[in-house]
């Protein structure tokens, strides 16, 4: 076969036909050294590499990301460790609690000292009276005022995180010198809704709908359960009421 035929051969290949016969034949280089060695690709310093050459850059790149993301990984997962020691504390002073004020005042150091944010409210649901409420982190709200104000921020069951409007921020977090910009809200309820339990931080966009939201749902799976028969022995067994069912 003469020169001229085998580049004739050569040009009725097609890039996709030679790309599939080395998929299918990875072992093709194997039995033929020469071939590889003269094989040149450019580089991006502009100048040819061989075959071989460009498969350890390649390597060495991938080496480079999955470097990159393992020790990612490992940062997410320490964080991770340290987020769950914090609100095992929380949860645990939370469930030790005897009265409302204690809980909210657990509550209260653990957001701001712990986690380091710069507000936390539990807002409570009732017309009763409960002489020990509305201190601290700890507000009693009215049911129809709530659903006012909050609207259908209370028609959920998992954290609502943003920067919310202006009423809404004033709303759960009155009487501030220095005005919340972003909060996690996350509605208490267990067979009813009893109120929220929302977190607040100074910095606009510091909580926004990608963030993670587990730690405020094991919060608020506590406080949904510890709060209906505090409340009870607060009103002298008076039941607590639903506002979702209210609005309907």
């Amino acid at each position: 076969m003469t020169e001229q035929t085998v580049r004739k051969k050569a040009e009725d290949l097609t890039p996709e036909q030679v790309a599939d016969y080395l998929r299918a034949n990875p072992d093709f280089f194997v039995e033929q050294d020469e071939l590889l060695r003269s094989l040149t690709l450019p580089h991006d310093s502009g100048r040819a590499i061989s075959l071989v050459e460009r498969q350890v850059h390649l390597f060495r790149e991938q080496r480079d990301t999955l470097r990159r993301e393992l020790v990612e990984l490992v940062s997410i997962a320490r964080h991770n460790d340290r987020l769950f020691e914090k609100s095992k504390r929380l949860l645990m002073q939370v469930i030790e609690a005897r009265t409302l004020n204690d809980m909210a005042a657990a509550i209260d150091d653990s957001i701001r000292g712990d986690f380091g944010l710069d507000a936390a409210s539990v807002l409570l649901f009732t017309d009763q009276d409960l002489p020990e409420a509305s201190q601290g982190a700890l507000h009693v709200v009215g049911p129809e005022r709530a659903r006012e104000r909050l609207g259908m921020l209370l028609d959920g069951e998992r954290a609502v995180c943003g920067q919310f409007r202006e009423s809404e921020r004033e709303f759960l977090f009155p009487d501030r010198e220095e005005p919340i910009a972003s909060v996690a809200l996350v509605p208490l309820r267990r067979e009813e809704l009893v109120g929220v339990f929302a977190v607040g931080s100074c910095q606009p966009g510091y909580f926004d709908q990608s963030m993670g939201s587990l730690f405020l749902s094991y919060i608020s799976d506590t406080l949904s359960r510890l709060l209906p028969p505090m409340i009870q022995r607060h009103t002298g067994g008076a039941p607590v009421t639903d506002i979702t069912a209210e609005s309907r």
